[in-house]
């Protein structure tokens, strides 16, 4: 990947290979790319990336803070679709294959790892998280907002997450070095691929690659949801996108939790 600080899309070489049907909007300070992309959605037609180099009040999963260093990639890509929630949810599956196919071209490959539901890890710390937020009425997703923060430059610092969150690491301490529009260029080719391997096949094709390398599988974990805490091993995704685990009571979906081990 170039380090080049000028965008691959915008060289005549590689402009033609950004991906056809996919915006993009390169703002310089945002309060977050997900409150931008909520903004602009009644006025957008089709699917349009968002990133910005700077962003002020950015969070993540629940409401938490996501810090936004200087040459971290943080950018929400704004995707114009027609689903319920169930469907819609699932593209975080989508999100996270792209991410990990991405950060592979600067790290050795089985150094990452798939985290239930929205991180990838390196090495064991979390590099890069998904959050998704949907824009729509009566039981239908018209707009569906995947924003992403990847440390690709720094981290933070241990004592800035939250109690017993994964530790966080970043590219640049692996020894790769990648600025945040190389990183949206392949990005956003990578999940175009995916999202017409979707629409095609469904999302067991991407299940299947999520479940390939994914942390843990096979192992007990704790999934913590707001009413409860569920330990058992970590047997599968779902069709649905569902953490499965066996329990000493049984097999166990479960919908939304977050997953220590």
């Amino acid at each position: 990947m170039s380090t080049d600080l000028t965008p691959l899309w915008d060289t005549p070489e590689t402009a033609q290979f950004w991906p056809l049907g996919y915006g993009r909007v390169v703002l310089d300070e945002v309060d977050s790319t997900m409150a931008h992309a909520r903004r602009i959605a009644p006025d957008t037609a089709g699917h349009t990336w968002i990133m910005a180099k700077r962003q002020t009040a950015a969070h993540g999963r629940r409401g938490r803070p996501w810090a936004s260093a200087d040459g971290n990639f943080a950018a929400t890509l704004l995707l114009r679709v027609s689903c319920d929630p169930a469907q819609a949810a699932l593209r975080s599956f989508l999100m996270a294959v792209a991410l990990r196919q991405t950060l592979a071209m600067s790290v050795p490959a089985d150094q990452l790892a798939n985290k239930w539901p929205n991180d990838v890890l390196l090495s064991g710390g979390k590099v890069a998280g998904i959050l998704l937020e949907s824009i729509g009425r009566g039981g239908q997703v018209d707009y569906l907002s995947i924003g992403v923060g990847v440390n690709l430059a720094t981290a933070p610092l241990p004592d800035q997450v939250e109690a017993g969150a994964f530790r966080p690491t970043a590219l640049a301490a692996h020894g790769a070095s990648v600025s945040p529009q190389d990183f949206l260029f392949w990005l956003a080719s990578h999940f175009a691929d995916q999202e017409r391997l979707f629409r095609e096949l469904g999302f067991d094709p991407i299940r299947r690659i999520w479940l390939s390398h994914a942390a843990r599988l096979g192992d007990v974990i704790t999934a913590r949801t707001m009413r409860a805490e569920i330990t058992g091993t970590f047997e599968t995704v779902d069709e649905a996108g569902n953490l499965v685990l066996l329990t000493p009571e049984g097999r166990t979906a479960i919908a939304a939790a977050d997953v220590y081990f």
